[in-house]
């Protein structure tokens, strides 16, 4: 484990060969794996639980109620929301989770809103809003999000 001197890990269940970067805030509950990449500017709350092999990229704020399974990819500033209906210092019962299934991909920008599920292997493309859960596999872009069809995805994957 890899960790920078200026960024403050309060919490004790980090894993092996984790690298964490300059000015992040972990809290002392949040449960991290093994071999991630923790970028600069992060902030990690308590009730929050990282996988193995997971990259979270810069100014990522992790919210109280998300889990991000293994080998997922949050592209940097993606927005995660836990509470749909915030007001200053009323606060729910219980936040609504969001869950990243294994192998997901966030693109850079995006916003999840709370009590979604982004499948297992699917890609949220950069700036794209998900306001509802995104099925294994899909592809999403736009605000609100909306599936590519698969010819798109393979026409698009070609270069010029």
């Amino acid at each position: 484990m890899k960790i920078h001197p200026l960024a403050d890990v309060q919490s004790p269940f980090i894993g092996t060969g984790t690298t964490i970067w300059q000015w992040v805030a972990i809290l002392p509950k949040a449960v991290i794996g093994r071999d991630c990449n923790i970028c600069a500017q992060c902030f990690i709350e308590n009730d929050v639980v990282v996988g193995d092999r997971v990259t979270i990229k810069n100014g990522v704020y992790l919210w109280d109620g998300l889990r991000v399974e293994d080998d997922a990819f949050i592209g940097p500033n993606v927005t995660f929301c836990n509470d749909l209906y915030p007001r200053s210092k009323h606060y729910p019962d219980a936040f609504l989770p969001v869950i990243v299934r294994r192998g997901a991909s966030i693109g850079a920008g995006a916003v999840i809103l709370p009590g979604v599920e982004i499948g297992e292997g699917a890609m949220v493309g950069a700036g794209t809003v998900v306001t509802r859960s995104v099925p294994a596999g899909a592809w999403v872009v736009g605000n609100p999000a909306r599936s590519i069809p698969p010819a798109q995805i393979a026409q698009k994957a070609v270069l010029p």
